[in-house]
């Protein structure tokens, strides 16, 4: 407690003393050092101090790449503080200048969307988490019911879902390898959960609080014509055109959407008590706010149907038609319901619980996360999916699939693993030392058939380097 009074102390007399280089010079009504006095400035000061700390912290530790990325996503949250300050000192802006006034965010951000770019790195989770728990500081550009975006608390929980796949993984393979990776992995999610949720539903339920007595500024738009084409940082470095067919990654994503209209978070949400009611015929399955507008303009819809994720007649989960949707999730669920995911593309979907048997058919580039199955996982007809087995699996079978990245936990080694018909299949188990990696073991796909004693015995060809 001491310790933290001294630094926000010291951090006082850094604001005063840069009001003082400036001559007292402030924007906009309160001035500077109100602002930055305010009670949910100090308290944002507060929760970086308590939570990103560890992530600091760890990432010194382990150096590196880790460290870097810990690096941008402190500038971040400074960014995200120095924007609530100005907040309070600025009008409400429309969506351009909204855009626009959150430029330098995005500029952020986007360094550590980079990291993830190119040649994987040895630490491409702990890039890919940090980076897609970034877009959880959109929360400041919430504007109202009307504006597309989920209120600021679920952003925060649903940007979170989309990298905790990721931070999942670092916690499975440095648990007994590495403390300092661990520690920062589980720092990084209490950053968020309960950190900046909790920050954000005791100051800013209902979004940043603009002034209503400040003067607009000079450089806003004041012409009453249409707004201007999103300005080119919306963008990614491939593409100007707003009509481009490319998926926009990270927060580059959010704004670009924040100035054409489109719901930011239109993906599908946690599971409530009221989709799992039987009369559903009006609805096939639930989006973002605004599903009737997701559905006739949102590009990453599949045309094979709607996309769906309800409980049907009690028993049924149903996951389908699912694209670039990373923060799906069952947590509501037992041990007599099944699980069916149909048709999905580059998505995550979570199943929190036992469900008594999952099955995975015709996805591309699908990550499934789930704990216990009563009977068995089967993965038909997918390209490229990742499944990992957080608990127990007794069976586990590939059929007709190239590309499968199964990993198991220690209490699923036990998993009979059948396939046919499949290629590129690779198992990762937990080393023998506590402490050791992860090994990875390629699946045999290709056999030797030779007749012997009237009858033909089959052996698996060996790999090498296995």
């Amino acid at each position: 407690m001491e310790e933290r009074l001294m630094a926000r102390l010291e951090s006082a007399v850094a604001r005063l003393e840069a009001i003082s280089l400036r001559g007292g010079s402030v924007a906009g009504s309160g001035g500077d050092d109100a602002s930055a006095t305010d009670p949910s400035i100090v308290a944002f000061e507060d929760f970086m101090g308590t939570y990103f700390g560890r992530v600091s912290s760890a990432g010194e530790k382990i150096g590196g790449q880790v460290l870097e990325v810990t690096k941008i996503l402190e500038q971040a949250l400074n960014m995200q503080k120095e924007l609530l300050i100005k907040i309070k000192q600025s009008q409400k802006p429309d969506l351009a200048g909204l855009a626009e006034f959150l430029k330098p965010l995005n500029e952020v951000i986007l360094k550590a969307n980079s990291m993830t770019e190119g040649r994987r790195s040895d630490f491409f989770n702990h890039l890919k988490a940090a980076a897609d728990s970034s877009t959880a500081l959109a929360w400041i550009a919430y504007t109202g019911k009307d504006c597309g975006m989920s209120m600021p608390i679920a952003h925060v929980e649903e940007s979170w879902q989309m990298a905790e796949f990721y931070n999942n993984k670092i916690l499975v393979e440095y648990k007994s390898k590495d403390p300092n990776h661990f520690e920062w992995a589980k720092a990084l999610k209490d950053l968020y959960l309960p950190g900046l949720r909790d920050y954000v539903k005791s100051h800013y339920p209902l979004g940043p609080v603009w002034s209503a007595t400040a003067k607009a500024k000079a450089a806003a738009p004041s012409a009453p014509a249409p707004p201007p084409p999103p300005p080119a940082f919306l963008f990614t470095s491939e593409s100007s055109s707003p009509s481009s067919s490319k998926p926009k990654e990270g927060m580059a994503a959010v704004f670009q959407e924040i100035s054409s209209g489109k719901p930011v978070t239109s993906g599908l949400r946690k599971v409530t008590d009221n989709m799992k009611t039987k009369n559903r015929a009006d609805r096939t399955g639930v989006v973002g706010a605004s599903e009737k507008e997701s559905r006739t303009s949102s590009p990453s819809f599949s045309k094979a149907g709607p996309p769906k994720l309800e409980l049907q007649m009690g028993r049924k989960w149903v996951v389908e038609n699912q694209i670039g949707r990373k923060n799906l999730v069952i947590d509501e669920c037992d041990a007599k319901q099944s699980v069916y995911i149909f048709g999905c593309k580059d998505s995550v979907l979570q199943v929190q619980g036992k469900v008594n048997n999952i099955t995975i058919d015709k996805c591309t580039k699908m990550g499934v996360v789930f704990t216990d199955v009563v009977a068995a996982c089967e993965i038909v007809n997918c390209s490229g999916v990742e499944v990992q087995c957080q608990g127990s699996a007794p069976t586990i079978s590939v059929d007709n699939t190239g590309g499968c990245q199964l990993y198991l936990s220690k209490g699923s080694l036990g998993a009979s693993i059948t396939t046919a018909k499949s290629s590129e299949i690779n198992v990762l188990v937990p080393g023998a030392e506590p402490d050791g990696d992860l090994v990875e073991h390629a699946l045999p796909q290709q056999f030797i058939h030779t007749f012997k004693d009237g009858q033909f015995e089959t052996t698996p060809v060996s790999h090498s380097g296995g």
